[in-house]
Order: structure tokens, then C-alpha cells, then sequence
């Protein structure tokens, strides 16, 4: 029987163990950041697209109030893009409840085809690598990668309601409220683009600590800039910046030493998300921020603006997260974190 050859692989699309190679280049036309009145008051504050008066938005609970977040930032990007939310070709989306529910009622009233993801507060990560890679091989044109997150929603989920007025130890993080919101599509050279993302792992080293989330993302991220160099055969070096989610204060320098033992000098030019997006002097989150959207609206802030403008020509952004829930915590687990690497470039 004659065989069909095969059609050859012209491009290449995985170097090493785990990380993508996009040849086209997906671009990111817009971003959006729509965030809390506390993280308006923070160091990035005039540089959100929309800061609400309250954290509620008018609404009966702090869940309603965290999927208007992530409404309000999808349809501000696509707008900022010149999109009409009918044009955008899917919805990629995650957040930091259970099963989701953010997204996925947020979803109800974007009425758009719709992906939710989950990789806790390294979702972001996980939305845009898929995003970048549906758009790579062809599916889709015009995809939209957003998060949500929100202060009271977490609190009251993972640790106890803010009624309550427990007292946080000094390792704990706060939870950003807010959404950001990116639309990645094809088209190369016009505009801040994705070119590789190195998938994460899971990796515990049995912490169990659930206000001490630093502690135990860190090996998570150094596990993956490890990888994602060798699988590129680059090195700090070869980036402007390199950023983590949300280690803050207390997983940051822990991320640093994890990779000097390896021979990597990360240098002056590594930052962590959770230190940037709040003044630790002035406002009291103890170690830093987290939670989904903290990556999100710092990237959509601080960072995009920046590759689009050519004051940075290649980044590195390493969104971390901690997968444990409620009762893996009250059974006794310790808990598992991952974090995923994306490489962007600037407009050519």
C-alpha cells in the first residue's frame, strides 16, 4: 500500500524538554488593567487603566464585584485594540475560587466561546501561553488571555473572612483585587509579541504554610527559569527584565539563592510582580501582593507599556502559583506550586 508522506516540519516548535517556540510571533495588541482603590494608591497607581472607587462596584458580594473586574478589563482591552467583544474569537480566563466561578460567570456575560484555566495565581501564565499557541498554529486569530482576583473573595476562601479580623503573620501576601486582560492575535512586528513560553512544573517541597506563599512558590520559579535557560541555551543576561509573580519579599530572595547555587546571576535586572505593585512602606501587606491578578495589572502597567514604547526589548515573565485548596490544606498536604516562563519581545 502506498504511504502519504508526511508534511515536513519547516519550523521549529519545542526546543528542549518543555518550553514552545512560536515562529510567527503572536502579537499582543492591546492590555488592560482595571484594579481596586487600594492598589490605586500603590506605587503603579496612575499607570492602571481604571482604579474603581470601592470594592464592591455596586454590587450584593465580593464575588459579583471580582467578575465585574474581569468584564470590565476584557472589554477594555478589546476596545483599546479597536475590537467590539464580538470579534474576539475566544475567551481564555482563570482565577482563584473554587471551580473557577469568576471567569466562568464573567464569561456568561461576555458571550464569547470560552477556555477557563487554572494555575492559581500563575493562571496568567497558563492563558497567555495557550493563547500565543492557538494562534500560532492556526485556530483562532484573535484571542483574549485575562485573570481576576479580589482581596475579600481569597481571604474568606483560603483563610478566614476579613470580619474576623484575624491576625496575618508578616510572610503573608495580599491578594490584589482586579483583572487584566490581553488580546493576543496574529500579525508580526506591530506590536509587543510572544516568541517562546516554557511550561511549568509541579514542584512541592513540603511547605504548609498557607500564609507563607513565598516560601513555597520560589522553587517552583527557579525550577522553571532553570529549565526554560537550558532549553533556550540563554542566560540572565540575554534579558532587560526578568519578572516573577507574586514571591514577593519573602520567596524573591529565595528565587535568587535557589539559582546562584546553580551558577545563575540573576542580576539587578530580576523583580518580583508582588513588590512592584504595592508601597510597602505606606501600605500594610507585609511581605507583598499576589493572587491572580497581580501579575496581570503589573505586566498591563508597568511592563507592556515599556516593550511597546522600546525602553525594553525582550523580558522574561515568570507568573508562579500555589496549587493547594481548603481541604488538601485542612487534610494535611503540603502544597504544590508551579510557574510558567513567557518571553516577550518588543515591536519589531
Amino acid at each position: 500500500m502506498e504511504q502519504t508522506a508526511l508534511p515536513s516540519k519547516t519550523k521549529q516548535k519545542k526546543m528542549g524538554s518543555s518550553t514552545i517556540v512560536f515562529p510567527s510571533k503572536p502579537q499582543c495588541a492591546s492590555v488592560a488593567s482595571v484594579v481596586g482603590p487600594f492598589e490605586g494608591k500603590g506605587p503603579l497607581g496612575s499607570l492602571f487603566d481604571k482604579v474603581a472607587d470601592d470594592d464592591l462596584l455596586g454590587k450584593k458580594s465580593w464575588e459579583q464585584a471580582e467578575q465585574q473586574f474581569l468584564q470590565d478589563a476584557c472589554k477594555l482591552a478589546a476596545a483599546k485594540a479597536g475590537y467590539r467583544m464580538d470579534e474576539i474569537e475566544l475567551v481564555i480566563s482563570g482565577d482563584l475560587l473554587n471551580q473557577i466561578v469568576s471567569s466562568s460567570f464573567a464569561s456568561r456575560q461576555l458571550d464569547r466561546p470560552y477556555l477557563g484555566v487554572f494555575s492559581a495565581c500563575a493562571s496568567w501564565g497558563e492563558a497567555l501561553l495557550l493563547a500565543a499557541s492557538l494562534v500560532e498554529c492556526g485556530m483562532f486569530d484573535r484571542i483574549m488571555a485575562s485573570v481576576c482576583s479580589h482581596h475579600e473573595t481569597a481571604e474568606r476562601q483560603y483563610r478566614f473572612p476579613i470580619e474576623f479580623g484575624n491576625q496575618r503573620p508578616m510572610t503573608a501576601q495580599w491578594t490584589v483585587t482586579g483583572a487584566g486582560a490581553a488580546v493576543i492575535e496574529t500579525g508580526q512586528g506591530r506590536a509587543p509579541c510572544i516568541t517562546h513560553a516554557t511550561i511549568g512544573r509541579v514542584v512541592d517541597m513540603g511547605g504548609k504554610n498557607p500564609y507563607d506563599m513565598g516560601s513555597a512558590m520560589a522553587p517552583a520559579a527557579a525550577d522553571t527559569l532553570l529549565r526554560h535557560f537550558q532549553d533556550t541555551d540563554r542566560s540572565p543576561a540575554d534579558y532587560d527584565l526578568i519578572l516573577t509573580g507574586d514571591l514577593s519579599r519573602v520567596g524573591h530572595p529565595i528565587c535568587r539563592e535557589l539559582m546562584a547555587k546553580h551558577g545563575y546571576d540573576m542580576g539587578d535586572h530580576f523583580e518580583d510582580c508582588g513588590i512592584l505593585v504595592f508601597d510597602n512602606e505606606k501600605q500594610d501587606v507585609h511581605a507583598g501582593g499576589s493572587g491572580a491578578a497581580c501579575c496581570a495589572i503589573t505586566f498591563a502597567s508597568h511592563v507592556y507599556p515599556k516593550l511597546k514604547k522600546g525602553e525594553l526589548s525582550r523580558v522574561l515573565l515568570v507568573p508562579t502559583g500555589a496549587l493547594h485548596s481548603t481541604t488538601t490544606f485542612k487534610q494535611g498536604e503540603s502544597i504544590p506550586c508551579i510557574a510558567h516562563a513567557i518571553v516577550w519581545e518588543a515591536a519589531e
